[in-house]
Parts: C-alpha cells; sequence; structure tokens
C-alpha cells in the first residue's frame, strides 16, 4: 500500500484520527479510559484544538518540535495529537530515561516546546534548549483552532527516539501518513479492528509499538484506549483488565512471562473480555505461547515491528499461528532476507532482514551517514537475522550486531558496560546477552577487577551501582567476575566467546 494512492495531498494525521470522528457523528464514542477519566472523541477533539491553539499562542510555528515527557495519560495524548494539529511535530520521550539522556533528545530535536511532567523531570528547563519554552501538563490557555492546519500527507509529523548500535539515541522521523498505512496493514489485516473495540497496552505510548497499541490502531476506526499511567507490574494489569475490560491486550514476552509467574504464585487473572492478544518488542518462546494458552485460553500473534518502520510488519494472524516464528508478512510490506552481497539466501538459511513499506521513516534526523546506512531505495535494513521455512513462516536467529533487545528495548552493551567501569573496583567489562528461564535476553556482565578490589559480594553490589547510572531495563541481570577477559590479538574483547561459554 502506497499513501499517495490512498490519501489526498492535503492531510492531516490528528484531524483523520480525532476531529474526523466528529464531523462524521462519532463524537460521543468513548476515546480514552481509564482511572478516574474518560473522554469522548468530541471531548478530545476540543482538548487537541485547544493544545493547538496554545501553540500558536505561544509562537510555535509550522514544524517546530514539541517534546513530550509525560506518563501515559490524556494530557499526553492530548499533546501528542494537539501537536500534529498545529502543524508541529510531536516528540514523545522515554519517561525511564536518566536526565542526560533526555537533555540530549531535547538538544538534538531542538524542542522548541517541552511539557514535562515535574515526576519526570524536576526541572525541565535546565535540560531544555537555551529559547525553549517549557509547560507542565495540563498548562493549556487559549481558543482552540477552528480548522486542523492543512499539512501535506509527507510533511513531518512525529519523531521517536530509538537507541543504534552506540548507544546514541537516533530521531525516527515519521510523516502524517505513516499511522494510516500502519492501520490499513497490520491494524485490519491482523488485529481486525472495530468501532466496538477497547485497546490495552502494556508499552507505553513513547514506543512505537505502544503508541500505535494504544492510540492510533483504536482511533482509526472510533474504538477507545485504555490509559495506564502506572508501572505494569502483573498485578496492575490484572486490576487494569478487570476494571476497564479490554478488546485487544498488547504486551511483550517479559510481559507474559512475569504475569504466567504471578498467575502460578496464585493471583487472579481475567481476561474472558479479550479476544486478541499481540506481543512484539522481542521473540516469544514458543514455552511462554503455550503457557499462556494453556492458562487463558487465548492464543498470542507474535509479531516484529521496529521504530523505523513504525509498527509490526510481520506477525503470526488469527488462525495462522506457528509458535516460535514471527509469522508471515504483513499485506502491505515487501520482505527480503539477503546475504552480504545482497542476493537473496535460500530457504532455510539464515540472512539479514530488509523490509519495503510506506510506513518507513523518512530519515535519522541529524543523522546523514546513519540514514544512508540503513536506507536503500526503498528497503530498510532492520539489523536482524532470520531464515524462513518451507512454508513461509519467518525465525528470528538473532542480530546483526551486539545490541540487545531487553523487554522490548534496544539495550547498547557499551553504555552498560561504561557504566559498570566507572565503579572503582572494575578494571574492564563486557555486556552480552543471556537467555534466562522463560526464553528471554538479559544482559550479563563479565567483569574483572582492580588489583585492590576484592570479589565476595561485589556481585551484587555492582548490580546495585548499575542501578544509580542506568535505566532500569538497561541493568545486568547478572554480574560475573572473572580473571580476565577473552580479547584478540589487537586488544579487542571477544564477546561472542562469552556468549559461547559453558553454562
Amino acid at each position: 500500500m502506497r499513501a499517495s494512492d490512498r490519501l489526498p495531498p492535503s492531510y492531516n494525521a490528528a484531524r483523520w484520527f480525532v476531529g474526523r470522528h466528529v464531523a462524521e457523528g462519532r463524537g460521543k464514542n468513548l476515546a480514552l479510559v481509564g482511572d478516574g477519566f474518560s473522554l469522548t472523541y468530541a471531548q478530545l477533539d476540543e482538548a487537541v484544538r485547544r493544545f493547538a491553539g496554545a501553540l500558536q499562542k505561544a509562537g510555535v510555528h509550522r514544524g517546530d518540535r514539541v517534546a513530550l515527557i509525560q506518563f501515559d495519560t490524556p494530557q499526553l495524548a492530548i499533546g501528542f495529537w494537539g501537536s500534529i494539529a498545529a502543524g508541529a511535530v510531536a516528540v514523545p520521550i522515554n519517561t525511564l530515561l536518566k536526565p542526560a539522556d533526555h537533555q540530549r533528545i531535547l538538544e538534538d530535536c531542538d524542542a522548541r516546546l517541552v511539557v514535562a511532567d515535574p515526576a519526570i523531570v524536576p526541572d525541565a528547563k535546565s535540560l531544555a534548549p537555551r529559547d525553549a519554552i517549557c509547560w507542565t501538563p495540563g498548562q493549556v490557555d487559549a481558543e482552540p483552532i477552528a480548522e486542523y492546519a492543512p499539512t501535506h500527507r509527507d510533511a513531518f509529523a512525529f519523531f521517536l527516539y530509538s537507541s543504534g548500535t552506540t548507544g546514541e539515541p537516533k530521531g525516527v522521523v515519521h510523516l502524517q501518513h505513516d499511522m494510516q498505512v500502519c492501520c490499513e496493514t497490520y491494524g485490519k489485516s491482523v488485529l481486525q479492528t472495530r468501532e466496538s473495540d477497547r485497546a490495552f497496552s502494556i508499552a507505553k505510548l513513547f514506543f512505537a509499538y505502544g503508541l500505535g497499541n494504544a492510540q492510533y490502531f483504536p482511533f482509526h476506526v472510533g474504538a477507545s484506549s485504555v490509559l495506564f499511567a502506572g508501572r505494569p507490574t502483573p498485578e496492575a494489569v490484572f486490576e487494569q483488565v478487570r476494571k476497564h475490560r479490554p478488546t485487544l491486550f498488547f504486551g511483550v514476552p517479559t510481559a507474559y512471562a512475569m504475569m504466567l509467574a504471578a498467575m502460578d504464585g496464585g493471583a487472579k487473572a481475567d481476561f474472558s473480555s479479550v479476544r486478541t492478544c499481540a506481543s512484539a518488542g522481542e521473540s516469544l518462546p514458543a514455552a511462554l505461547f503455550e503457557r499462556w494458552k494453556a492458562k487463558t485460553g487465548l492464543t498470542i500473534l507474535d509479531g516484529i515491528g521496529s521504530t523505523e518502520i513504525c509498527h509490526i510488519f510481520l506477525s503470526n494472524f488469527p488462525g495462522k499461528v506457528r509458535p516460535g516464528s514471527t509469522g508471515i508478512p504483513v499485506p502491505g510490506y515487501d520482505l527480503r532476507l539477503v546475504d552480504d552481497t545482497g542476493s537473496d539466501v535460500p530457504r532455510g538459511e539464515l540472512g539479514d532482514l530488509l523490509v519495503r513499506g510506506d510506513s518507513t521513516m523518512a530519515l535519522y534526523w541529524n543523522k546523514h551517514e546513519a540514514t544512508k546506512a540503513a536506507l536503500k531505495g526503498d528497503w530498510i535494513r532492520t539489523g536482524d537475522k532470520y531464515s524462513q521455512d518451507k512454508d513461509g513462516y519467518f525465525f528470528h536467529g538473532g542480530r546483526s550486531d551486539d545490541m540487545l533487545k531487553v523487554s522490548g528495548q534496544w539495550v547498547s552493551p557499551v553504555e552498560v558496560e561504561a557504566a559498570l567501569i566507572s565503579h572503582p573496583s572494575v578494571l574492564e567489562c563486557a555486556v552480552v546477552g543471556e537467555v534466562d528461564s522463560d526464553g528471554l535476553t538479559k544482559p550479563h556482565a563479565f567483569v574483572t577487577l582492580r588489583p585492590s578490589a576484592s570479589a565476595p559480594g561485589l556481585e551484587e553490589s555492582l548490580k546495585a551501582f548499575a542501578k544509580e547510572k542506568l535505566a532500569g531495563f538497561k541493568c545486568p541481570r547478572w554480574v560475573s567476575v572473572i580473571e580476565e577477559l577473552p580479547k584478540t590479538a589487537t586488544g579487542k574483547i571477544q564477546r561472542f566467546l562469552l556468549r559461547a561459554r559453558p553454562r
């Protein structure tokens, strides 16, 4: 599917996903629901246009970046769509990052305005670019704009920041039409979204995965979304599902594993309202799939997407599920598996995954060379290794580099190593991925010590130290003190030997 074949040149995504429902008579439909709040599409439309009016009053112009560091609340949804409604560019930012990470992102996108929850960023002004305006959530005092900005279907709409192979955040630039492409592909053919649906996503809105799950998939058809600002512990998730009765449930393998463990421990869970469970972010082990089905009676539709492609492009389908596989291509996307020369590999052999589809990013912001390396004409290199069986199902073979996918988020070993090396007892460090008892990848840090350091009890001390330096998902699950790290003759650490070591 190509947007130019379906959409007129003048197209504003916020009008399509919010304002259109009021114009077409669905203003009374519930758009957002959660603990202590509910908003109809008519109420959301007015709030979005009011936020857009406040941006204009503040001097925010077309194309200016509006950074949003907020929990999953109606205010974040209003800020996201309101920025697009004004013709500005929405930049939702990971709330789990440290202040230095937030500062790098705000400077990189050159945010004109920052909306930051003080509970996340106590002093946003100290992190924001010098001329940026800083607001707290809900700080809107303006008349609603009369009309959504008449943007082009190919104009910038939003950035999402994704860590690259060096751990440096990359701004992934998406266009006005990208979200509708995802809705007409994955949303229509896999989720089969309908107006009566209610979506609940464990993944938060600052993720590409969560943004689709809890915003544009339900909003495409006039359905509703459950927003939850808290930590998605199993008990909290069970409570949200019990209270708000979603029909579409989105998780990541780590979350499914944690919920199963809670159920095994006696926690009560009622998923009887759910018709479809989806998973992405990392490969779903077949054992987890089977355990979830045995406990709940529900099939998980595992898939793979990326920030660069906006959402899922390869997935299992209702009635077409192969446990342990990532499924088959979503209609609207073309996939290739190639070798190092760019030639297609035979069925059954591992190759680098290339994808073509019209929701693919326009570019990496301020990263020309990285953009050229990723994009090859219409195709984008995902960095994943895959094989394909005789029936056309794809099976994940790992990453093409050393990046780790932990709880659906990329983790740079270099960043974790740098944090641990700053400890006074650590001489050297290497981090690799290791599979836990649920078949999920977690960081394992191997350290060598300085001569004066003492090893007893240091492993737990180092894990606690890492938690002070890093976001929680980046912290090592295991720390092992060893005599020396394996290296090449030129002194480069051989991480593959650590991964292959005897258990």
